[in-house]
C-alpha cells in the first residue's frame, strides 16, 4: 500500500472538516454532549452523565467521555475541542476504507469509498458538530468495513466475527441497540446471497456477542448500582420502546423520514438509482453488491417507517452506501447516463474522477462558508450573548448557583465556578448570585434564609427556545 491515498484522505478531510470548526457557538443538542463532560471533569464521576442538577440517562455516555477527554487533552473548553472528536470519527472511517477495505475494494475502490464517505451531506453536517450521529454512524461503519472486508477475503473466522463486535459494543455506549438492526440486516443479506447464511452460527460470533455485551455492561452495571433509586432500566426501556410505539408521533416529520434520509447521502444518492446496471465478474463480489442493496433498502425503509423514528436514525447506513457506490464506480461495467461520465481530470482514473471532483467542490464550498459565511452568522448568535450578560453581572470571585436549570446551553459559556442545586432549599445561606427558572423565582424571592427585600432580580433572560431564567442577587439591600 502506498502513502499517497492516505495523504489524499488526510488533506481532503482537513479541508472539509477543520475550517471554522470552532467559530460558531454551540447549537441544537450539542450542549447535551458538552455539559455532562464538563461535570465529569469537575466531579470525577464518569459513570452518571449529568445535565444541570439532574442525571441524564436518555443517552449512554460515550460521546460525553470523548468530549471530556478532548477538553483534558487540549487543556481548554472550546467549541473546537468539543467538536474535534466527531471530525476524528469521520477520519477514522475514511482511513479504514483506505486500508482495511483495500484488499476487498481494490486501491481505486477503497479511495473512492473514503472520498464518498467524507463528501455526503449527512456526514459533513454531523461531522462538524459534536452530535451522537457522527460517532454512532462511524462506529457502525468501522464494524461493517472490518466484517465485510475480512469475510470477502475469507480471513480468520475469529478475526472476522470478533473485532467488528468491539465497535458494535462501543456503538451501544454511543446510542443503544438500533445500530445492530442496520449491521445485521446487511450481514444476513450478504450471507444469504452468498448461500452462507448458516455460517452465522459459529463460536467466534457467539464470543463476539459476549465481547459486545461486556463492553456495554462495563458501564451499565456500575451505573445501575449507583442509581438504584432512579429506575434507570425503565428509562432505557421506555426510550427504546418509545421509538416503536411513537409516543411523540409527528405525522409531518414521519412522512419526511424517507426523503430526508435519502437527502443525507446526497449527492451520491443519485448513483444508487443505477445500482442494478452494474456488472461484476466475481461471484463473491456480486453477493456483496446484492447483499448491500437489500440490507440497506430493507433496514432503511423499516426503520424510517417506525412511528417514533427520525431521519437521522438511519445514518449508520451511510458507510455501507459509500461502499456500494465505490463498487459501482469500479465495476467491470456500469451503465449510467452520459452526464455522469467525466472525462476530466484526465490524469485521474475514471473511477476516481467523480469522487475527486465532488471532494474538490465540497472543499471549496466549506472554505467559502468558513471565511465568508461564518463571520456573518457569528453576528447573529443566540447563546453566547446570554452568558456574556451573566458573566458581566457576576463578579469573577463569586460562584453562580444554578437552581435546577434543566438544559441551558448558554451555561457552557458562563464563567466557573457554577454550583448546581436541585431546589431553592438546597441553597447555602452565603449564596450571593443564583440563577432560577421562572417557576422557582418566587420561591427564591420569598425564602426565609434571606432578609425580606434583600433578594433582587439582576437579569431576566429569554433564550432562543423561549425559556426564561432570572439572575438574582442575594443581600442586595446591604
Amino acid at each position: 500500500m502506498t502513502v499517497r491515498p492516505l495523504a489524499i484522505v488526510l488533506v481532503l478531510w482537513a479541508a472539509i472538516y477543520l475550517p471554522g470548526l470552532g467559530t460558531l457557538e454551540i447549537k441544537g443538542e450539542e450542549g447535551r454532549r458538552i455539559l455532562p463532560a464538563i461535570t465529569m471533569l469537575q466531579t470525577g464521576n464518569y459513570i452518571v452523565p449529568q445535565v444541570g442538577s439532574d442525571p441524564y440517562f436518555t443517552k449512554p455516555p460515550l460521546v460525553n467521555w470523548l468530549v471530556a477527554g478532548s477538553f483534558k487533552l487540549f487543556g481548554q473548553r472550546s467549541e473546537w475541542a468539543a467538536r474535534l472528536p466527531s471530525a476524528l470519527c469521520i477520519l477514522a472511517v475514511a482511513l479504514a476504507f483506505s486500508t482495511v477495505a483495500r484488499s476487498a475494494l481494490g486501491g481505486k475502490g477503497a479511495l473512492a469509498a473514503a472520498l464518498i464517505w467524507m463528501t455526503n451531506f449527512g456526514v459533513i453536517e454531523k461531522g462538524r458538530l459534536i452530535e451522537i450521529e457522527a460517532l454512532y454512524a462511524s462506529l457502525g461503519g468501522l464494524a461493517l468495513i472490518c466484517w465485510l472486508s475480512w469475510w470477502q477475503q475469507r480471513r480468520s473466522r475469529w478475526l472476522t466475527w470478533i473485532v467488528p463486535w468491539v465497535f458494535l459494543g462501543l456503538g451501544l455506549l454511543a446510542k443503544g441497540p438500533l445500530l445492530l438492526v442496520f449491521f445485521y440486516a446487511i450481514v444476513i443479506a450478504v450471507l444469504y446471497r452468498a448461500r452462507e447464511l448458516r455460517t452465522i452460527w459459529n463460536p467466534a460470533h457467539f464470543l463476539g456477542l459476549i465481547v459486545m455485551a461486556g463492553i456495554f455492561a462495563a458501564w451499565a452495571i456500575p451505573c445501575l448500582q449507583m442509581m438504584r433509586d432512579h429506575n434507570v432500566a425503565h428509562i432505557w426501556t421506555r426510550q427504546f420502546s418509545g421509538r416503536l410505539s411513537g409516543e411523540d408521533f409527528d405525522l409531518n416529520g414521519w412522512l419526511m423520514n424517507i426523503p430526508r434520509g435519502l437527502g443525507y447521502f446526497l449527492p451520491w444518492t443519485l448513483l444508487l438509482l443505477f445500482a442494478s446496471r452494474a456488472v461484476f465478474a466475481d461471484e463473491r463480489t456480486r453477493s456483496v453488491s446484492a447483499g448491500l442493496v437489500w440490507g440497506i433498502a430493507v433496514s432503511f425503509v423499516g426503520v424510517s417507517l417506525l412511528p417514533g423514528a427520525l431521519a437521522r436514525y438511519t445514518m449508520p447506513l451511510l458507510a455501507p452506501a459509500s461502499w456500494l457506490v465505490a463498487m459501482l464506480l469500479t465495476a467491470e461495467r456500469f451503465a449510467v447516463p452520459a452526464w455522469l461520465h467525466l472525462r476530466r481530470p484526465a490524469g485521474i482514473a475514471p473511477a476516481l474522477r467523480l469522487p475527486t471532483v465532488v471532494a474538490a467542490l465540497v472543499s471549496a464550498a466549506i472554505a467559502i462558508y468558513a471565511f465568508a459565511g461564518m463571520p456573518f452568522l457569528k453576528k447573529r448568535e443566540k447563546v453566547r450573548n446570554l452568558a456574556a450578560q451573566i458573566n458581566a453581572a457576576v463578579p469573577a470571585t463569586e460562584p453562580l448557583y444554578a437552581v435546577d436549570p434543566d438544559y441551558q446551553p448558554f451555561l457552557f459559556y458562563v464563567r466557573d465556578p457554577i454550583v448546581y442545586v436541585r431546589g431553592v432549599d438546597e441553597l447555602p445561606a452565603d449564596a450571593h448570585y443564583i440563577l432560577v427558572q421562572r417557576r422557582d423565582e418566587q420561591a427564591a424571592l420569598g425564602n426565609s434564609k434571606w432578609q425580606p427585600g434583600s433578594v433582587q432580580p439582576v437579569l431576566k433572560l429569554k433564550d432562543y427556545r423561549g425559556k426564561q431564567v432570572t439572575l438574582l442577587k442575594m443581600g442586595a439591600s446591604d
